[in-house]
């Protein structure tokens, strides 16, 4: 009897013991166990960040899946290359600006590596890539994290990284919504970036390209400094406003091309300072304070077939003559209704060069706070007087200037006036 009451005991005791409790395992545990090239899936859940990514693998979220990082560091270090994050939201970065590094939401130290589909908030920079080449940022939205915008950090930093594809993503609030330091044959195209300092902020940087984004609401559009040979086609800038602002601002920047934009609405819609062989094509510049800023400091800055329509003032020189020319190649640009003048050949350009005068650039020079009235009647009022005492000087010259379609009629019907006076005038001269 007691033996077999033992081998009971023995048969049942394993389901009579309380069950083993194992503690959960960490985010930065589950990617330390992914295999390389791997691919671990995240839950509907809230993961503790700070986690380092060492091997070539990829992470996917789910629909509510969040990366909080503990606000010392970087939420996420990318070291390895082929790495792919996707669907997941990442918040909560470092944000001391008093420590040698710049923490980010990600930070990215390798290369060909794919980030897409990620939300960022609440951290100090969105994305940065350091040293990185060859990487894919596509469809990110990152927001700032509210406050002062000088004391915020970027949504996209690109440092000393080259061949780097940005594309699809949305920046809001942050400082500047995509910085380049170093940074060269970038392609950046499909953004959408509004309410920062600068919508894009260059520095040092050659070669890059940037196509159909959109910069709104900015106190700076794009802001190129100190760089070379860089393709801006087909964006938008518009509603930059601010004394000092501008929807694109070429500094100590050569032979880029600025092609296809459209500046809508901007305080300035080009400043341009010592800056040579820049040329802009095919640009709709319309209802700006100020469509081109051109400093005397610049040379050989090219104009053509752009549209210049219900500017304030289209274009002010200023500093000095500057060797800029507003056509090439036979082809000039679009005056709206600053210019008046004939075609009689019918050939859509008019038939001498046209001038475009104003007298703004005396008190600009003279007072920066003359900005603060440039939509103000008393500025147009100050345009006419001097053009009625034929104080005006040239800002530019359009040597082949287009003749818009809807004013052909106009210059028809005073042609015809001319030439019936002149025959009215040739018969009366006859019949006496």
């Amino acid at each position: 009897m007691k033996k077999w009451l033992f081998v009971l005991v023995l048969f049942f005791f394993p389901f009579l013991s309380p069950p083993a409790i194992y503690a959960e395992e960490t985010l930065q545990q589950l990617i330390d166990e992914t295999p390389a090239n791997g691919t671990l899936l995240l839950k509907n859940k809230t993961y503790t960040g700070d986690i380092v990514i060492e091997k070539p693998m990829t992470i996917k979220g789910a629909a509510h899946t969040v990366i909080k990082g503990s606000g010392n560091g970087n939420v996420i270090a990318v070291r390895a290359p082929h790495v792919t994050i996707e669907h997941v939201t990442v918040t909560n970065s470092g944000k001391s600006r008093s420590t040698q590094e710049e923490y980010a939401a990600i930070k990215v130290y390798s290369d060909y590596n794919t980030l897409k589909h990620i939300t960022i908030t609440n951290s100090f920079h969105g994305i940065y890539l350091s040293q990185a080449h060859h990487n894919v940022v596509e469809y990110v939205r990152v927001t700032g994290k509210g406050g002062e915008i000088a004391g915020q950090g970027n949504g996209l930093h690109v440092y000393y990284s080259n061949f780097n594809k940005l594309a699809h993503n949305t920046i809001i609030g942050t400082r500047d919504g995509m910085f380049f330091d170093y940074a060269n044959h970038n392609v950046v195209k499909d953004n959408d970036v509004s309410h920062t300092r600068y919508g894009l902020h260059y520095m040092y940087s050659d070669d890059n390209e940037f196509y159909r984004n959109r910069f709104t609401l900015n106190t700076g559009g794009a802001a190129i400094m100190n760089s070379n040979r860089i393709v801006l086609k087909g964006n938008e800038f518009l509603l930059n406003k601010g004394m000092r602002s501008f929807g694109v601002l070429l500094q100590m920047a050569n032979d880029n091309r600025i092609i296809d934009n459209e500046f809508y609405q901007n305080e300035r819609a080009f400043y341009i300072d010592q800056s040579t062989n820049n040329f802009m094509e095919g640009n709709t510049i319309v209802k700006n304070q100020i469509g081109v800023e051109l400093w005397g400091s610049s040379q050989r800055q090219t104009f053509t077939n752009n549209r210049f329509l219900n500017n304030t003032i289209s274009v002010l020189s200023l500093g000095g003559e500057g060797d800029n020319r507003f056509s090439f190649h036979g082809v000039g640009n679009h005056w709206g209704d600053d210019a008046h003048f004939f075609d009689l050949n019918q050939d859509g350009k008019g038939d001498s060069p046209f001038q475009y005068k104003s007298s703004l650039h005396k008190i600009v020079e003279q007072n920066e706070l003359a900005y603060l009235f440039l939509n103000t009647p008393s500025i147009k009022l100050y345009e006419k007087v001097n053009e009625l005492m034929h104080e005006e000087e040239v800002m530019a010259t359009d040597n082949y200037p287009f003749v818009d379609r809807h004013s052909m009629p106009w210059t028809t019907i005073l042609f015809a006036l001319v030439m019936v006076i002149w025959i009215l005038q040739y018969k009366r001269g006859q019949s006496q």
